[in-house]
């Protein structure tokens, strides 16, 4: 189980947000727990320095493309990078530094997944430069479905043994956001981390509601020490004041590395 850090762009800045309250309404903001005084580059500069590879920026919406572009500057080859990615700019992105492109959107269409466009992902930058982000939400059936367009929109498609090693011949890694917790250091969502630590065939990181070192040996426990984490707002260099960063990387480190 290894740490991966993230740096999540929100209008050019460097934030942590309530995923829930991503809107496409005009006027209507997310809801801010942090907004960074200090440049995406610091970030991933501090990264670099902890050897904290795979690690992800994620564009959250338009206007982030240079502050995502300065990160990547700053760790060649040591991050991947998320939000808006299609099969028209995944390359792009490659050539600008990412290590891979992590994509959910792109691969749907009105809700139904579209194994064309993975497809076609594929044969622009290969198996290995591609990321699935299966970010997901509980709905009333007690299943977890995958979640577009900022984590507004439902898909048909659920997280389960049959869509994870479907899926899981396609792409290198899988990131899974558990959205309905993401941003509210209240807690991960245990049952989708036992479905991931069962069934995932591949990498897979794990993010949402992690506040503690608790949570982190629930992730250890039911995803089998094979699942990575990432954590945002619970961190003291995002503002927070339940997790110390450098203690997050020392434990990681010490107690969880295979």
């Amino acid at each position: 189980m290894r740490f991966r850090p993230c740096i999540d762009l929100h209008e050019g800045k460097v934030k942590q947000i309530v995923g829930s309250t991503l809107r496409d309404l005009e006027g209507v903001g997310p809801e801010e727990n942090f907004v960074s005084e200090r440049s995406p580059s610091y970030y991933a500069e501090l990264f670099k320095k902890d050897g904290l590879r795979g690690g992800h920026v994620i564009m959250l919406g338009p206007g982030n493309e240079e502050a995502a572009e300065e990160a990547l500057r700053a760790w060649p080859g040591g991050l991947q990078i998320g939000g808006g990615i299609t099969d028209e700019n995944a390359a792009l992105w490659l050539d600008r530094g990412a290590d891979a492109v992590i994509v959910t959107s792109f691969c749907f269409k009105d809700g139904r997944f579209i194994e064309e466009r993975v497809k076609r992902l594929i044969k622009g930058i290969g198996r290995e430069g591609l990321v699935l982000d299966l970010s997901c939400r509980r709905r009333e059936d007690g299943h977890y479905y995958v979640v577009t367009d900022r984590w507004q929109r439902f898909t048909e498609l659920r997280v389960d043994k049959d869509t994870l090693e479907f899926l899981g011949g396609m792409c290198r890694e899988f990131l899974v956001h558990g959205v309905d917790v993401e941003g509210k250091c209240a807690g991960v969502e245990e049952d989708l981390i036992e479905i991931l630590g069962k069934y995932s065939p591949i990498p897979t990181t794990y993010a949402g509601g992690i506040r503690s070192m608790e949570d982190l040996e629930t992730i250890s426990r039911l995803g089998k020490n094979r699942i990575d984490f990432t954590v945002g707002s619970a961190l003291d260099i995002f503002g927070g004041r339940f997790l110390r960063y450098e203690e997050v990387v020392r434990v990681t480190r010490d107690r969880y590395s295979t």
